[in-house]
């Protein structure tokens, strides 16, 4: 038993190190100033790509607020939207959930510039295209299903006969709400605004062509790609940044429960 448990651990290790292999040469490359082929290690390493970066009057500053506005309003909108329809899901009040859920998800299957090119048309006709507000409904095509399937994974007969004790004893609504509810919900909660976010974080299809001039950090990232590497490198650093926080911070959850 105790082999096995050794060997699990080590297999779980070794699928660890491979696939934070790509991400650690990610980061290091970030810090190049020269890394000629053939060679195996960098002949030179510098801050120029950080420096440009960080800088003032560069994108990506604008670029980093910019995704991190429209990725926490569109999440936040979404979990007020997605509420009710995930509540409905998840007690089975309705006729045909599978239906439902089809219908739901039919945004995610399309590719994202196709549907931002659509969004775009229509934008344009209401005077709405270049601005936040309309990247966030545009992003809210993408979270919205994400979110209210995993919202919908908290909600139960459990959940509604705690509602209903709680009410016997006198609590209101309001009350029902924050000391019964969210904390009965609370890791779908979690995770679906964590899902969210990430998923309006990393639109790039839908903000290139519904965004148009404003500056957001996948469009941002992509033209470095080929011109300027290490500059790519550590934009995408910052693009990964949010994702290994909250990784982080749900491992560390975890080990506390």
């Amino acid at each position: 038993m105790i082999r096995r448990t050794r060997l699990a651990r080590i297999g779980a290790w070794a699928v660890a190190l491979a696939v934070s292999v790509p991400f650690v040469i990610l980061l290091l490359q970030s810090f190049v100033e020269s890394w000629r082929a053939p060679a195996v290690l960098p002949q030179r390493f510098g801050l120029r790509a950080w420096s440009i970066v960080l800088a003032e009057g560069t994108a990506a500053r604008p670029a980093l607020v910019n995704s991190a506005l429209v990725a926490l309003a569109t999440t936040t909108i979404a979990l007020f939207l997605a509420w009710p329809a995930a509540r409905a899901l998840g007690e089975s009040r309705l006729r045909r959930p599978t239906l439902v859920v089809v219908v739901m998800t039919l945004p995610v299957l399309v590719p994202p510039y196709a549907v931002g090119t659509g969004l775009a048309e229509w934008f344009i006709r209401l005077g709405l295209v270049d601005s936040l507000f309309a990247l966030i409904l545009a992003h809210m095509v993408y979270v919205l299903p994400y979110v209210v399937l995993l919202l919908a994974s908290g909600f139960g007969r459990e959940v509604e006969s705690l509602e209903e004790a709680a009410c016997a004893m006198g609590a209101g609504t309001v009350h029902r709400l924050r000391l019964v509810t969210i904390p009965a919900i609370a890791p779908s909660l979690a995770l679906a605004a964590l899902m969210g976010f990430l998923v309006s974080w990393g639109q790039y299809g839908t903000s290139l062509s519904v965004g148009g001039g404003i500056a957001m950090l996948p469009v941002v990232l992509v033209p470095f790609v080929q011109a300027d590497p290490p500059v790519a490198a550590a934009l995408g650093s910052l693009f990964l940044a949010p994702a290994v926080f909250a990784l982080i911070v749900a491992s560390r959850q975890d080990r506390m429960n």
